[in-house]
């Protein structure tokens, strides 16, 4: 399943991609016995319940075109926002840092959070911009203590993610915080991809491409700790809960660990992708 969000007034709606088009669920009760807000699609709960009873009510949904939309962030109202660093070997290699022996753990906040393929804007502070394909998880129950063999048991499912830096603010102090979380420097795909769908998180291919020029091109085996690992270090310290987005670290390539390092400038278009997964691709302005 595919799920979505988008944009009717000022308010952020569900749907559901199918080959016919997109389902608008702006009435939950038709499935649930009271009325929900719309992050209720973001717990395996009720997206199994969902999957259960939606064919028996297909008739009653209104299909709409997806090219007829503004499609929102897939994942709307993320109650966290947590990031690893350097999860890749030969990423943490060309940025100059040793090989992590326990995940790097930072956070960014809904602030940075964007409509879909939405223009970027570089803004005033900072001058080393740059891009980061990454593996989104999202949570689709609570978890504390979970282990690494049960974690992926709460994964709703998976997005693309463009982890955006600016990487002369990243190290202006020995925080990661300024230069993570600038407005709008987390574009999403277009979907939340579930579970089930995917299949085995550890052999996605993941690409990044600028003004068309290859950039990123590896895989998530490649990870130095994998998503089931992730989840379980993360719920040693906090509780996982529903809607949580976590980002999984990139590969190498990014401009950081350039010889030329040419940052990214007005007018550059960003591409990343994913593979079952889709893209966002995004103009700096």
């Amino acid at each position: 399943m595919k799920i979505l969000y988008y944009r009717k007034g000022d308010k952020l709606l569900p749907g559901i991609m199918t080959n016919n088009g997109v389902i608008s669920i702006n009435d939950s009760e038709i499935f649930f016995n009271e009325k929900e807000n719309i992050d209720f699609l973001l717990t395996k709960q009720n997206i199994e319940k969902l999957k259960q009873s939606m064919p028996a009510f297909l008739d009653q949904f209104e299909l709409i075109s997806e090219e007829s939309l503004v499609i929102g962030p897939c994942v709307p109202k993320p109650p966290k926002i947590i990031c690893i660093g350097l999860n890749y070997r030969k990423h943490a290699i060309e940025s100059g840092m040793p090989i992590p022996t326990v995940p790097i753990a930072f956070t960014k906040y809904s602030n940075t959070l964007t409509e879909y393929c939405n223009d970027i804007p570089l803004g005033t502070e900072g001058e080393q911009f740059d891009y980061e394909v990454e593996l989104g998880i999202v949570m689709g129950s609570t978890c504390k203590n979970v282990l690494k063999e049960d974690a992926l048991s709460h994964v709703l499912g998976y997005c693309v993610a463009n982890d955006l830096s600016c990487r002369d603010l990243q190290f202006k102090t020995s925080q990661w915080l300024l230069g993570k979380s600038l407005d709008h420097f987390l574009p999403l795909g277009k979907y939340i991809v579930t579970a089930d769908e995917v299949g085995d998180p550890q052999n996605l291919q993941l690409t990044c491409t600028l003004n068309g020029e290859l950039r990123q091109n590896s895989n998530t085996a490649d990870m130095i700790f994998s998503v089931a690992e992730i989840i379980s270090f993360l719920s040693k310290y906090m509780t996982l809960e529903p809607g949580d987005l976590i980002l999984t670290g990139t590969p190498e390539g990014v401009i950081m660990g350039l010889p030329e390092k040419k940052w990214l400038k007005p007018g550059d278009i960003v591409r990343v992708e994913i593979e079952k997964l889709g893209y966002s691709e995004n103009r700096m302005v």
